[in-house]
Formats: C-alpha cells, sequence, structure tokens
C-alpha cells in the first residue's frame, strides 16, 4: 500500500474521533483519515460502555453539573473544563447523537425520555439505551460517517509511533523549530507493512490503558497506545496516578471481567457479603451504595482482604421486578446468563477492576497538547475535567465535546499535510517474526506487577518494588522490539510498558491519597503536583 497524505489523521474511532471526524466531513474538500487497530471499527472503549451519558433533565442545571463533577474530582477538576461540559454537552446529545446519528435513547410511555441516577449525581440526568449505551452510539456515528465520501476509515491498522520534527526531520535545521506533528508511521496488520501516514493534524482518540491491569473492564485494545506515543514524541502528560477502578465487574473464574453498569446500583441494587450482609454503609452512610466509585471500589477490596471473600454479590433481583430488570439491563442478563447466573432471581458476584484513566495528554479547551498540530481527544486526554476521580457517565459526553472542539479548532487552521519527500520512510530493523509466547508472558507480567503493587491500594515500598521490575522489563522490552519484525501485539507490549512506567512513577511520586490514588501510607488529601518532568524517565 502506498503511503497516505490526509488533511486529518484520527486514530482510533470511539466516540470522540468520530466527534471529531463528522465536524470535518462537513467540509466536503477536507479529507479525513480515521484508523484503528480493530478488525471491526465498532471494537472501541465506547462501546463497552454499558452505562448512559450525561445529558439535562428538568430539574437540572449546568451549575448543578459542575458542582458534581468538581465534588467528584476530589478538589482536582478544572472548573472551566466541568463549564465547558456542562454547558455545551446536553446541546451536542441532542443535535449530534440523537438528531445527526439517530441514537434511541430509552422513553417512557409518554415518549419522554427516561432519566437515570448514578453514584455521587444529585439528580436525575444520565440517559441510556439500555445497558448498551456505547454500543448504540458509536454505531450510529459510525454508519453516519460512512455515508460520508471525504472519511476514509481503515481497520487493522495500527499506529506505530508518530511523525514529528524535529525528530523525523531530514532537514537539520528544524532542530529549531517546536516540536511539531505530521501524522503518524502505520502498520497494516493485513500485510505487514509500514506506511507514512502524513496529515497537517493529528487526533489521538486511542481510548484507555486498562489492559495494564491483571483485572479490567477494558476491551484487549486498551493498553495505552496513545499515551505511549505522545510521550515518546514529548508531549506533556499528567495526572498519570489516577486510575478508576469500577467496582462491580462480573467475578466468574474463566470469564471476562464484564462490567456491570454502575446504573444497577441507580436502580436500587445493594452490595452485600458472602453472608448476605449490606457493607456500604459502613464505608459512607451519606451515599451508601451510591458513593463515588473510588469508594465503592475500596470497600469491596477490603471487605475481601479482611474476610478472605473471593468476591462480594451485587443484588438487583430483591429490589426489582424481572420483566424491569430484563428491559432496563439486557447486556447484564444476557452476560451473566452465559455463565449460568439469572441475575433477574439470583445474586451477582463482582469484583473492582481498573476502568477509567483519569489523567492522559494534556490538552487545552480546544483538545490541542503541547506539540503543535496534535489533538487528543476522549480517555486519551487529560482536559481536567475529571480530575482526581471521575463523575460517572461524564466520559462519553467529555469524548463528544472535545472531539467537537478539537474540529472546529482545525477547521479554522486549514493547511495541506506536508510534502512525502521531507519525512523519512520506516526503517526496518529486523524480519524475525516474534515469539508470542515471549510477549504473552512479558504482558502478563506487566499485569500482574501492576494489579499488585499499584493498583487499588498503593504504598510506597510496592510501588519501589513495581518501579524495579519494570525498569528492568522495558529495557528487555527495548531490545526485543528493535530486533524483530513488528506486529501489533509487540507494539502493544511496548506501549504497555511504556505506560506502566508512567503510572508507577506519577503514584510513586504523589505522597498523599486523593480520589482514585489511594495510599495506604498517606491517607491525608492536600494540594500536590501531579505533572511528571520528562528528565526523570528514559523515553
Amino acid at each position: 500500500m502506498d503511503d497516505i497524505r490526509t488533511h486529518t489523521l484520527i486514530i482510533g474511532c470511539g466516540i470522540a474521533g468520530a466527534a471529531t471526524a463528522l465536524r470535518l466531513s462537513d467540509n466536503p474538500n477536507h479529507q479525513v483519515t480515521i484508523i484503528t487497530r480493530a478488525s471491526d471499527p465498532a471494537d472501541t472503549n465506547s462501546t463497552w460502555a454499558q452505562g448512559g451519558i450525561v445529558t439535562r433533565s428538568l430539574d437540572d442545571s449546568p451549575d448543578l453539573l459542575v458542582h458534581d463533577i468538581l465534588e467528584a474530582g476530589a478538589g482536582l477538576s478544572s472548573p472551566s473544563a466541568a463549564r465547558i461540559l456542562a454547558e455545551e454537552g446536553p446541546e451536542l446529545v441532542r443535535s449530534i447523537l440523537m438528531e445527526r446519528c439517530g441514537v434511541r435513547f430509552d422513553r417512557d410511555e409518554r415518549g419522554e425520555l427516561v432519566y437515570g441516577l448514578e453514584g455521587a449525581h444529585s439528580v436525575r440526568r444520565i440517559i441510556h439505551v439500555g445497558d448498551k449505551t456505547g454500543g448504540a452510539i458509536v454505531k450510529g456515528m459510525l454508519d453516519t460517517l460512512a455515508a460520508r465520501p471525504n472519511v476514509t476509515l481503515l481497520n487493522s491498522h495500527t499506529a506505530v509511533d508518530l511523525i514529528t520534527f524535529p525528530h523525523h526531520a531530514l532537514d537539520p535545521v528544524a532542530v529549531y523549530d517546536p516540536i511539531t506533528c505530521h501524522g503518524a508511521y502505520v502498520l497494516n496488520r493485513e500485510t505487514g507493512e509500514i506506511i507514512r501516514l502524513l496529515a497537517s493534524h493529528t487526533v489521538l482518540a486511542t481510548g484507555g490503558l486498562g489492559q495494564i491491569f491483571r483485572n479490567t473492564s477494558n476491551p484487549r485494545g486498551a493498553r495505552g497506545d496513545g499515551l505511549a506515543m505522545s510521550w515518546r514524541a514529548g508531549a506533556r502528560v499528567v495526572n498519570s496516578e489516577y486510575i478508576q477502578f469500577h467496582p462491580t465487574t462480573l467475578s466468574v473464574r474463566g470469564a471476562p471481567n464484564v462490567l456491570i453498569s454502575e446504573a444497577v446500583r441507580g436502580e436500587g441494587a445493594v452490595l452485600l457479603t458472602p453472608d448476605g450482609d449490606p457493607f456500604m454503609e459502613r464505608y459512607s452512610p451519606e451515599w451508601k451504595d451510591l458513593a463515588p466509585r473510588d469508594v465503592v471500589a475500596r470497600a469491596i477490596h477490603t471487605e475481601m482482604l479482611e474476610h478472605g471473600y473471593e468476591h462480594v454479590y451485587l443484588d438487583i433481583a430483591h429490589k426489582r421486578p424481572a420483566d424491569f430488570i430484563r428491559q432496563h439491563f439486557p447486556q447484564m442478563v444476557e452476560t451473566c446468563a452465559h455463565y449460568g447466573i439469572d441475575a433477574t432471581t439470583d445474586l451477582v458476584p463482582v469484583v473492582p477492576a481498573a476502568h477509567y484513566f483519569c489523567g492522559g495528554v494534556l490538552v487545552d479547551e480546544w483538545g490541542r497538547t503541547s506539540l503543535t498540530d496534535l489533538y487528543a481527544v476522549g480517555e486519551v486526554s487529560c482536559t481536567g475535567l475529571h480530575g482526581a476521580n471521575r463523575l460517572a457517565s461524564t466520559s462519553l459526553l467529555e469524548g463528544l465535546v472535545w472531539g467537537h472542539r478539537a474540529a472546529i479548532h482545525i477547521e479554522q487552521n486549514p493547511r495541506d499535510p506536508i510534502e512525502d519527500a521531507r519525512v523519512p520512510g520506516w526503517v526496518y530493523r529486523g524480519d524475525t517474526e516474534p515469539d508470542p509466547a515471549l510477549i504473552e508472558v512479558d504482558m502478563t507480567t506487566i499485569k500482574n506487577v501492576m494489579w499488585h503493587y499499584v493498583g487499588l491500594v498503593r504504598t510506597a515500598e510496592r510501588m519501589a518494588r513495581a518501579e524495579r521490575e519494570l525498569r528492568h522489563l522495558w529495557h528487555e522490552i527495548e531490545e526485543f522490539y528493535r530486533s524483530q519484525r513488528l506486529n501489533d501485539a509487540l507494539i502493544g507490549l511496548r506501549n504497555a510498558v511504556q505506560v506502566a512506567r508512567i503510572v508507577t512513577f506519577s503514584a510513586q511520586r504523589n505522597q498523599v491519597s486523593r480520589g482514585a490514588h489511594y495510599r495506604a501510607d498517606s491517607p491525608s488529601s492536600e494540594t500536590q503536583l501531579t505533572e511528571m518532568p520528562a528528565s526523570r524517565m528514559s523515553r
């Protein structure tokens, strides 16, 4: 396949990347190229979002939503980012998702939207498509994009590294210029060829990094690719210690940690010990089972550690009729049934799992990173909205708002991509196919180290052990990477170990517990610096 030149390259096609593409596609002369490593473009982090999306209900207001976001963020959320989301988000839900993409959110018998309540929200303001909201949104957006002739979507294409000047510039005088992104080197997974995909603007929409942990609700591709690439390119990365662990994922031996939506607790479900004891009142008397996710996740973790439980249980069967459960949570019912559990009559076994990355590549109100012409939207970015702990169901809306905003800024700065002659082709360093067993073992090591040492409860001793083991593994993987023929798994392994080191170093450096970063050896909440100095880690 020949190299590609395009006006805008979007890496990832969840709600954030799709929102960017939709807005840019309105200009028929603007060429948009979207790439995804998945064979199915709908296989995104957004698709896996079983919960809903925040909008504005009748008894709601922007001020109230801002208040809830800032409260959940434990004093680290950006008030300006929260204000942008609260004021612009609901209108974009209506104009883009409902009207343009035809997403059919749940309505009552009168045809009115049904608003759900989730943890730490003051009012009912979350709308759903059953418990398949993310999937319905992504399908609607991708179907709309498919009708746009100026949008090209390339599946089974993995970004290897960003093309940045002066790093990749053939002209040595470019060393005096600011770091500028001109696209990416991209692996065609079907042919094994690595091409130059040159763009005047590049948008990272690569999702999260949950796969660096043993237990995660994220899909297999959520290994931090965008974060690792931008880090290597020199972009600012902040708040990387704040990993939100979802309290309730299915706990069945041999099964993946499928997310059990927080909306289930919003509709009255209660967490129980195996002895049938409802325990959340001991940890959060005010909110009980609707406490912020970090509180609920640590409560479950504590119960499991202190009593040796393999898991705890979620009880919706004794709170809602069976028909209600089937109607509102079909995905949960279907998933549980697959593993021999009837969610309409049985208790559902659950454990916490890594769910959402609250930090990321630092961006401004238009999605711009610290590198010229590089944007980041969605979970890979840090707008400041989530602070130390994300408010439930704000992530899809954040992706929609900042994806749309990034497109507006790109529209205002049109230009053509650079010429091929200014960028070197990819240099193939080896023809040996990487041993999949080595990749699998290394990836398993990363997952176990991060889960046990940099997981829900952290201490200086645990994180020091993690840092030593990851540093050694990073050197081994870098040598392996540079001597093999690249494939998607090896690229992902290299990115995963880099991201694991970023998270670990950030967590070590922040000695104060706040939100989703909990240190058992320093549990008080104070102000701290959360940006990592680049000089302290190998790139």
